[in-house]
C-alpha cells in the first residue's frame, strides 16, 4: 500500500528509548509520553538525554579508526586542487545532545568476542531478548527476518541473550535456525552497562555508533511476528515486501478491530459503528502534555465545521483510570468528549501503540486509514489534522502552508493525492534512504540533493533534521510551497506570458555531471512523470520500484585504442593502473579455467566485442592490450581523445571529481554486483582508495570551455608518444580489416 509506507515510515521515528542523562543508562518503556518534535527530529534526537561516559562507542571508534575503517578511509580522501582528487566527504558536526552508546564486548554462542568498537562503520541493530519469554519466538522470528537483508542493506544484526544461561540460548538459537551472532549476557554485564528494563528490546545505532532508535515494548497477541518485521522493516528503513508491491495507486487499509470501553456507559465500540461518517481515533494518556496539545487542536477542528460534517471522535486512554482520567480532562477543559478505556490492551495492540503517544488516525467514511501521526508537533501537526479531518469527511480541503518554511510533501498530497501517490513510486521517494543505507546520511556533499530545502530557512538541517523533509519532494522540483508561493521557482523556457516551464533546469541543479553521469531529461522525466505513473497499469507501476533499466554510462560513439595509448600523457596513472588488479584481470579467468566464457570476458577484458576492443574468441596473447580491465573500461572509448589536435574534454569521461557513490559506484557496479562481488556498493569509497591512481585536475574543475580544451604541450602536459598513437591506430586498422 504505497500511501501508508513512507507516512509510516516518517513517523516511526519517535523512539521509545531514552539515556539517563546522569548514568548514561538506557531505559525501555512500554508507555511514553511524545516528544514534542516527534515526527520531525531525528531518531538520534528522540534520544537526546543521552550523555556521554568514558569508554563510549564513540571513544572506540578513534580506535577503530586507525585499523582502517571506512570512516578513516573516507576521511584520508584528502583534495589537491591540482591533483583533480574531490575535496574529503565531510560529516555534520553532531548536535551537543546527541551521544553514542556505552562500548561493550562479549562472547558469541560460536565462542568469538564481539565488540561494538569493531562493528563500527555500518549500521547496528542490537537484540535484547529472554529466550524464557512466550513473546521471544515470534519477535526473535522477525529479527531473523530482518537480519536475512542485512546484508543487502549494509547493516548488522547481533542478539544478546538476557536472563538465561547459554545452554538454553543455543537450544533456542538452533531451535529456531537463527543465522544472526548471539551474545550470551547470563551474566548480566551488558544488560547493566544499559540498566536495560525490560527483558526484550531492540536498539539501533547508525555507522559512527549512535542511537538511532530503541523499542522497549513488542506486541503481545494477534500475528506478532508480521507486526514486528513491518515496525522494525520501516525503522530500518527497508523496502516493504507487501506494501506497494502490486501496483496499485491508491490502496488505504482498513482499520482494525477496536473493542474498547466507554467510560460513560461501559457499551463496547465496534469498529462497523463507524461506518459511514469520517472517525477521528486517538490513542492518548492523561498526564501527557503533548495528548493536551493534541486533543485541543482536535477540538478547535471540530468546533470549525458544520455539524453533519463532524467527524465521531474515539477517544482511548492507554491507562484505565476512569476517574484520574475524567479529573484531568475536566481541569484542562478537555471533557467534551467521552474517553474510553482498553482493559485488556488489545485494542492498543491491534492499533501498533507500542511506542509513544498520542497517535492520531484520521478514517475516511468506509472505515480506511487516510492518516496517522505519532507524537504532536504544535507547528505542523494541527495543520495537517485540519487539512486530513476534511478530506476523510468529504469537505473543502484548507491549503495550510507553512508561510515561512517549507511544508512537506504530506501537506502537498492533501489536495494533489494523485500526483503524491505516483511520486511513491519514484527513486525521489526514497532518496534519503538511499543515504541511510550507505552511511552518507550525515554527509555535507551529500544531503543537499536527498532532501528538500537544504540549509534553506524552514528547510532540512542536521540540528533538528525534520523527518517530514526527508527525500525529494515536492517542494525540491516545485519550489517552497509550490506554486502557491513560489511561483517563478521553475523557470518559463520562453518570456512569452503563459510559456511552457523549463524544469530540465530545476532537474540540472542536481542530476549533473558530478552526481548523475548520462543523465538525459528526456529519458529519466519518463520515470517521476506523475501522468505517465498514473497512467500506468498495476502490473506496469509495481515495475517501478525495481529500480531503472541498466545502462551504459560510458560514451560508446568512440573506438577503443587500448591502454597504452594513455600511457604517454598519463604515465603516472598508468603506472599504479598496470601494477592492480585490473591490469591482470585475466589471469583470475585463466586460474579458475574460464577463460572461454564470454560472460566472464565482458567483465575481465576491456571492451569486449566491440570495435576496437578484445574480440571474440581470440586468444590473450594476440591482443595483450586488451585482455585487461584497461583505461577505456572505466572511463570510455578513447578514440575521440587521443592525437596532438584532439578534443579533450568531453571526449572522455574523467572521474576524479565525480561522486563515488552517485557515479563511480554505477560505472564499477556494471561487473562488480550482487552476483559476482556482493557489498562492493558499500565499500566503493575504501576500494576506490586503494587503486586510486588521477593526478591531473579534470577539465569540469578547471572550469576550462569546449573551445580551450586541447592538447597544448607549452602548458605542461606531456608531448603524445608517436609511437604509441601510430601503435594505436594501427591497431584499429587491424581490426577493422
Amino acid at each position: 500500500m504505497p500511501n501508508s509506507i513512507r507516512e509510516s515510515q516518517r513517523l516511526s521515528i519517535l523512539s521509545l528509548a531514552l539515556f539517563s542523562a546522569l548514568a548514561f543508562s538506557l531505559v525501555l518503556f512500554s508507555t511514553a509520553c511524545g516528544e514534542d518534535d516527534s515526527h520531525t527530529k531525528s531518531a538520534a534526537d528522540s534520544s537526546g538525554a543521552a550523555k556521554a561516559a568514558a569508554g563510549s562507542a564513540h571513544d572506540a571508534q578513534t580506535a577503530h579508526d586507525s585499523h582502517g575503517s571506512s570512516t578513516a578511509l573516507a576521511s584520508n580522501l584528502k583534495s589537491d586542487s591540482k591533483s583533480g582528487r574531490k575535496p574529503p566527504a565531510e560529516k555534520a558536526v553532531r548536535n551537543p545532545n546527541e551521544r553514542p552508546i556505552p562500548a561493550f564486548e562479549g562472547t558469541t554462542l560460536a565462542g568469538t568476542r564481539l565488540a561494538v568498537r569493531d562493528m563500527l562503520g555500518q549500521r547496528i541493530l542490537f537484540y535484547f531478548f529472554n529466550p524464557e519469554l512466550d513473546q521471544a519466538t515470534p519477535v526473535s522470528k522477525a529479527v531473523g527476518t530482518i537480519a536475512a537483508e542485512a546484508a543487502a542493506n549494509n547493516f548488522q544484526v547481533v542478539g544478546v541473550g538476557v536472563g538465561s544461561d547459554a545452554s538454553k540460548l543455543t537450544r533456542f538459537k538452533k531451535t529456531l535456525d537463527l543465522k544472526f551472532p548471539i551474545i550470551d549476557d547470563s551474566a548480566g554485564t551488558i544488560t547493566r552497562t544499559f540498566r536495560l528494563r525490560s527483558p526484550m528490546a531492540a536498539l539501533a545505532v547508525d555507522a559512527d555508533g549512535y542511537m538511532t532508535f530503541g523499542l522497549g515494548a513488542f506486541p503481545s497477541e494477534g500475528d506478532i511476528e508480521a507486526a514486528v518485521e513491518k515496525d522494525l522493516r520501516e525503522r530500518m528503513r527497508l523496502p516493504s515486501e507487501s506494501a506497494a508491491q502490486d501496483g496499485a495507486l491508491f490502496a488505504y487499509p482498513q482499520a482494525p478491530e477496536l473493542g474498547v470501553l466507554s467510560l460513560s456507559d461501559g457499551d463496547q465500540l465496534k469498529i462497523a459503528e463507524l461506518r459511514g461518517r469520517a472517525a477521528i481515533v486517538i490513542f492518548f494518556l492523561h498526564t501527557c502534555p503533548h495528548c493536551h496539545k493534541a486533543l485541543e487542536s482536535i477540538k478547535k477542528t471540530l468546533a470549525g465545521m458544520k455539524e453533519e460534517d463532524k467527524p465521531r471522535l474515539v477517544a482511548v486512554s492507554i491507562q484505565n483510570q476512569p476517574a484520574a482520567i475524567r479529573s484531568a480532562m475536566k481541569k484542562l477543559g478537555l471533557d467534551f468528549f467521552d474517553p474510553y478505556v482498553d482493559p485488556g490492551e488489545k485494542a492498543t495492540d491491534r492499533w501498533g501503540i507500542t511506542g509513544g503517544v498520542p497517535v492520531v488516525t484520521v478514517l475516511d467514511a468506509e472505515g480506511r486509514i487516510r492518516h496517522r501521526s505519532s507524537g504532536w508537533n504544535e507547528k505542523r501537526d494541527g495543520a495537517i489534522l485540519r487539512m486530513k479531518v476534511a478530506q476523510a469527511a468529504g469537505t473543502t480541503i484548507p491549503m495550510i502552508l507553512d508561510p515561512k518554511g517549507y511544508s512537506g510533501s504530506e501537506v502537498c498530497g492533501t489536495c494533489h493525492e494523485t500526483e503524491y501517490a505516483t511520486w511513491q513510486y519514484t527513486s525521489h521517494a526514497t532518496a534519503y534512504d538511499t543515504l541511510v543505507t550507505h552511511g552518507a546520511d550525515r554527509r555535507t556533499d551529500c544531503v543537499g540533493c536527498h532532501v528538500v530545502g537544504f540549509e534553506e530557512p524552514g528547510g532540512f538541517n542536521f540540528r533538528s533534521q525534520p523527518a517530514h523533509l526527508e527525500d525529494v519532494g515536492c517542494e525540491s522540483c516545485h519550489g517552497r510551497g509550490g506554486p502557491h508561493l513560489s511561483p517563478s521557482f521553475v523557470p518559463a523556457k520562453s518570456a512569452t506570458a503563459g510559456a511552457e516551464k523549463d524544469y530540465e533546469q530545476v532537474c540540472a541543479t542536481c542530476h549533473n555531471t558530478t552526481h548523475s553521469l548520462g543523465f538525459e531529461y528526456a529519458t529519466f522525466h519518463e520515470r517521476v512523470s506523475h501522468k505517465g505513473i498514473a497512467a500506468l497499469s498495476n502490473a506496469e507501476r509495481a515495475k517501478l520500484t525495481e529500480g531503472g533499466p541498466a545502462r551504459d554510462l560510458l560514451p560508446s560513439q568512440a573506438d577503443y585504442v587500448g591502454s597504452n595509448a594513455c600511457q604517454s600523457c598519463h604515465e603516472a596513472e598508468f603506472e599504479v593502473w598496470e601494477s592492480s588488479p585490473h591490469g591482470h584481470a585475466v589471469d583470475t579467468l585463466v586460474k579458475e579455467g574460464k577463460a572461454g566464457e564470454a560472460e566472464c570476458l565482458q567483465c575481465h577484458t576491456t571492451a569486449y566485442a566491440k570495435t576496437g576492443g578484445f574480440p571474440e574468441g581470440a586468444a590473450f596473447g594476440d591482443h595483450p592490450d586488451m585482455a585487461r580491465v584497461g583505461c577505456e573500461s572505466c572511463h570510455g572509448a578513447g578514440g575521440d581523445h587521443i592525437g596532438e589536435n584532439a578534443k579533450r574534454v568531453g571526449t572522455i569521461i574523467s572521474l576524479g571529481d565525480k561522486c563515488d557513490s552517485c557515479v563511480i559506484l554505477k560505472i564499477c557496479g556494471s561487473c562488480h554486483d550482487d552476483a559476482n562481488d556482493p557489498g562492493f556498493q558499500f565499500k566503493v569509497e575504501e576500494r576506490i582508495e586503494a587503486q586510486k591512481h588521477g593526478t591531473i585536475e579534470s577539465a569540469i574543475t578547471r572550469g576550462e570551455a569546449d573551445s580551450a580544451a586541447r592538447h597544448d604541450p607549452s602548458q605542461g602536459h606531456r608531448h603524445a608518444d608517436q609511437a604509441l598513437l601510430r601503435h594505436a591506430f594501427e591497431h584499429l586498422s587491424e581490426d577493422a580489416s
